[in-house]
């Protein structure tokens, strides 16, 4: 039986390094990849990491060499700024709380909206067949 899962990281240490495509005339979009290299104070190589760019989530693969991830994400040129790009590296749990926040759901859950306008429904109809007989 394969069993998976990831360790906590202490302390962490992450040296970054980053890429992105600059040439327009051939493609339609600008390709970021970032790649950091994280070491953990307590041994930890096995870290599921997230990352959270201008509040989208990606995924971040682990490289073949111990302690590398990467994460990418592309941008149409129209949409793609030069500057700084703030990436956020979550761990699973910071990443279970980023997207518990992300969404509180809607105000009136889609069960009792659902019974609201079937009753409302009811009513309209019930009214117009009373009109239509009197």
């Amino acid at each position: 039986m394969l069993s998976l899962s990831a360790e906590t990281c202490t302390e962490p240490v992450i040296v970054p390094s980053y890429y992105t495509t600059s040439d327009a005339v051939i493609s339609s979009e600008v390709a970021f990849i970032v790649e950091i290299s994280l070491t953990c104070t307590n041994g930890a190589q096995n870290v599921a990491l997230y990352a959270d760019v201008n509040g989208k989530q990606f995924p971040v693969t682990r490289g073949q060499d111990i302690g590398r991830y990467q994460v990418s994400w592309s941008l149409e040129h129209k949409n793609a700024h030069s500057g700084t790009y703030e990436v956020k590296f979550f761990d699973e749990e910071s990443y279970s709380l980023l997207r518990k926040g992300a969404w509180n759901g809607p105000w009136v859950s889609t069960d009792v909206l659902a019974a609201l306008i079937g009753i409302v429904l009811y009513y309209t109809a019930y009214t117009a067949k009373g009109n239509i007989q009197a």
